[in-house]
């Protein structure tokens, strides 16, 4: 039994005790079974083959579900030319916004159906509440693909019906290129259908079974959904990117349709060897990463300092005040923070004009940010002025969270404010600085591309020009797409061998690991 308490009294209320319903076994099954289906339709949203509002071949064949039912100008980009008002034969706009709306509720069921899907987590009153949602979503998905069907059909018969002859017509219906995506609709079919027999299911579990009289959910499960947008966010911008990997294996541009006959298999990867102009390149941009990652972390100690600095000030309105000037640079854009440097390192900059005031006419002046000299020692100066307030929140949090009796003790023994630095707040915070470094040493290679990119002029190009920004100016600046994901897949690859090293010397030395 289930208790609540009355306030004040200690007393179980017996009146709101609520049963623990057991699940059967083939109850359990019929659950997951129904969350797994939900899901699989979720992933189906972003895959291009299961695509059902790509009626017409002019449609981007990379273009997913979520596109089509979010951006009507994306879908007509290709396809704009048979919509003009002046041209005798002009699409009906209406119509490719009807199959817009068709993908639009195949959208909304998905979505309702995972809202049921997470309701599920909770007891059987709950639960039976929460399956009208994928019910509600299933229909959803099934009228949808109707009125996709629809607006395709109104384009047929729209040119069908012209009064013109059947060779233009036939011509007309050629250079649309309309095409009716069965594999996707078929896919949608049957995911509608699997969602809606396992609803029905699930339901008659839940009305077969005794019922709790309120509905309600574990912690555990409320704490998961909680979590869930974190999960969300991470799978679309952290790993669902993992499938445009496939370019590196094609020879495309941007916007290409991935067929067979542009497949190259691994000759891309094998061009980064064979090719001594690509080779040199590559080695000079992972020369400039290294040294500029690792002047990052031989400084990685300062926020560390800059904390204990902050923790050793009485004074807590400056103290409040010093760290909140110091970590407002964090959320200026770089280029802000390059508009700031232009206006004082610039030849028309403070800099400049102070020394012209003081010298005279005479005075010759230098553009320091158009110069390549100590650009890696500028980069890492700038870098430390905008990140050092934000990097050392975590180390002020980390000094407060150090048992206060440690220094009452310290001090009763005689120990100074020194003493207390280095012996007890230094190996407080070791810890947390040992995952930070880790973390840092995994990300060698990914140190960013904004601040570089702002930075960059023809003189400095060959000491400033990282692996992000190389990989940013060879895939958007030249169009080369499929080479560009080659060299972002081997920094991954190399990323997460470092991560692996990293933490096993940790636990070698340490005897500790972060994964």
């Amino acid at each position: 039994m289930s208790q609540n308490v009355l306030p004040q009294t200690g007393v179980p209320d017996l009146r709101k005790a609520q049963p623990v319903l057991e699940q059967s076994a083939s109850e359990r099954a019929a659950l997951w079974a129904h969350r797994i289906i939900i899901l699989l339709a979720f992933l189906m949203v972003f895959f291009p083959p299961f695509n059902p509002g790509r009626i017409s071949a002019k449609i981007s064949g990379n273009l997913t579900l979520l596109t089509s039912a979010t951006s009507f100008g994306t879908v007509t980009t290709r396809i704009a030319a048979y919509m003009e008002p002046g041209m005798r034969f002009a699409l009906n706009a209406g119509d490719m916004r009807l199959s817009m709306l068709g993908c639009a509720m195949v959208l909304v069921g998905i979505v309702a159906s995972g809202v049921g899907a997470c309701i599920s987590l909770g007891n059987r009153k709950l639960r039976s509440v929460g399956l009208w949602f994928p019910m509600a979503g299933a229909v959803l998905i099934l009228g949808g693909l109707f009125v996709n069907l629809t607006a395709y059909n109104r384009i047929t018969a729209f040119v069908q019906g012209m009064d013109i002859s059947d060779a233009q017509k036939l011509s007309h219906m050629q250079n649309l290129e309309l095409q009716w995506p069965g594999f996707a609709n078929t896919a949608w079919t049957i995911a509608a259908l699997a969602i809606l027999v396992s609803t029905v299911l699930v339901y008659g579990f839940t009305f077969a079974q005794d019922r709790e009289d309120h509905p309600e959910m574990q912690e555990k499960y409320r704490l998961f959904l909680m979590f869930l947008p974190v999960l969300l966010l991470a799978f679309v911008f952290a790993y669902l990117p993992i499938y445009g990997w496939r370019y590196a294996f094609y020879d495309a541009k941007a916007g290409d349709e991935l067929t067979p006959e542009i497949y190259v298999g691994l000759s891309n990867f094998r061009m980064l060897i064979t090719d001594p102009g690509f080779s040199s390149k590559i080695l000079q941009v992972l020369r400039n990463t290294l040294i500029m990652s690792g002047l990052g972390i031989l400084t990685s100690w300062l926020p560390i300092a800059f904390a204990i600095l902050l923790a050793e000030i009485r004074s807590t309105k400056f103290q409040r005040s010093v760290q909140t000037l110091t970590t407002i640079p964090n959320f200026l854009s770089w280029v802000l923070v390059y508009a700031v440097a232009l206006s004082i390192f610039s030849a028309d900059g403070l800099i400049n004009n102070l020394a012209a005031m003081i010298s005279g006419a005479g005075f010759n002046r230098t553009d320091y940010l158009a110069s390549a000299d100590l650009t890696w020692i500028k980069m890492l100066l700038w870098g430390t002025w905008k990140g050092l307030g934000w990097s050392a929140i975590i180390y002020v949090a980390g000094i407060a969270g150090i048992d206060q009796q440690l220094y009452e003790a310290a001090r009763v023994d005689g120990a100074n404010r020194w003493h207390c630095i280095w012996h007890i707040t230094v190996p407080g915070l070791i810890p947390t600085y040992m995952v930070m470094l880790l973390m840092s040493i995994a990300g060698i290679l990914s140190n960013g591309m904004e601040q570089y990119l702002v930075f960059s002029n023809p003189y400095n190009g060959d000491v400033i020009q990282v692996l992000d920004l190389y990989v940013y100016n060879l895939g958007i600046g030249n169009n080369n797409l499929s080479v560009s994901t080659v060299i972002g897949i081997l920094k991954s690859v190399i990323a997460v061998i470092l991560l692996f090293g990293a933490n096993g010397f940790s636990k070698l030395v340490r005897g500790e690991s972060i994964i």
